[in-house]
């Protein structure tokens, strides 16, 4: 218990056989409740966590195999049905710090946050520690949540280590929250819809502990992006539209249309003067003014947006 309000931590678990055992060792005892959520894993990770001796474990065993945010989801909704007032998300594979979860916890149960979320890319560690595709990966995945989500100031969009307040859980719509590797991203797009206070918690970064990853950037990081264009478009109606009329999508919806023709007609024009075709100067210019204006709109969207969500921190 923290500050009054008991504290529970939720690891989805698929072939987790191997460092499970570790990360229930070091969860701290301060954690009131542990849901283990097996996602219908191959190997011996439900005999792992039935040998374990905690009277703060719970098993829950999915029938088929779901995705990591499903199993999320699964250990959320355990967590309201028990009316916890802090619920934080562990990885089964050791790579998150048990010492890093008071730190996380903390705000949330003092009120001070609805959401918090660890951020490993603030320390100097970071870049030795983090293998350099995922890093990359990670960078732009994070770019591209920051402007789906609205949370410009959060970094690490892929970090899972996290902390949501009952308030808010019982607020989102759970089902809705994508099933998958990009489940982090999307609960920060419907956070923001919400209008939740998130912040980042410096975390250090494990790696080499003998975890091995399922992440498969050629596709995770495609995946991640469409849904988070979806996302962004998503967000945009939902808080921006229905909820409560801002202009910002006014000048969204120009600098888009303008980027994409001026786009457009460029390129047929750069096609024409190949094939030997000549080029007016005043189509040149009108291209030109399409990309300069489009490009303007959709940076005082952004600010715009950023101006907005400047409290929710």
């Amino acid at each position: 218990m923290l500050d009054g309000k008991r504290v529970a931590v939720v690891i989805p678990a698929y072939n987790e056989e191997k460092l499970l055992p570790e990360t229930l060792a070091g969860i701290p005892g301060f954690v009131d409740r542990i849901y283990v959520v097996d996602d219908r894993s191959k190997d011996a990770t439900v005999e792992r966590v039935r040998a374990v001796a905690d009277p703060r474990l719970q098993l829950i065993e999915h029938e088929q195999n779901q995705g990591v945010g499903a199993a999320i989801v699964t250990g959320y909704k355990q967590a309201l049905a028990d009316g916890i007032g802090v619920t934080a998300v562990m990885a089964a594979d050791n790579q998150m710090d048990p010492e890093d979860l008071e730190h996380l916890c903390a705000p949330v149960a003092r009120g001070e946050l609805d959401y918090a979320k660890a951020n490993r890319l603030f320390t100097g560690q970071a870049w030795e520690l983090i293998p350099r595709s995922r890093y990359l990966g990670n960078a732009v995945l994070s770019l591209l949540t920051k402007i789906a989500s609205g949370y410009w100031h959060v970094a690490d969009s892929q970090s899972g280590f996290t902390a949501v307040s009952l308030e808010y859980l019982e607020l989102l719509d759970l089902d809705r929250i994508y099933k998958r590797y990009g489940f982090p991203n999307d609960m920060l797009v419907h956070l923001n819809v919400w209008n939740a206070r998130v912040r980042d918690i410096p975390s250090r970064p494990i790696y080499g502990v003998g975890e091995r990853s399922g992440i498969r950037l050629r596709k995770v990081v495609p995946a991640i992006s469409w849904l988070l264009f979806r996302g962004f478009f998503w967000r945009m109606r939902e808080k921006y539209v229905i909820r409560d009329f801002h202009p910002l999508v006014f000048f969204y919806m120009f600098g888009f249309l303008m980027s994409v023709l001026g786009l457009g007609l460029g390129i047929a024009e750069v096609v024409l003067r190949i094939m030997g075709n000549t080029v007016s100067v005043g189509t040149v210019v009108l291209v030109a003014l399409l990309l300069i204006f489009g490009s303007q709109f959709t940076l005082f969207a952004m600010w715009f947006d950023m101006e907005s969500n400047k409290d929710l921190r």
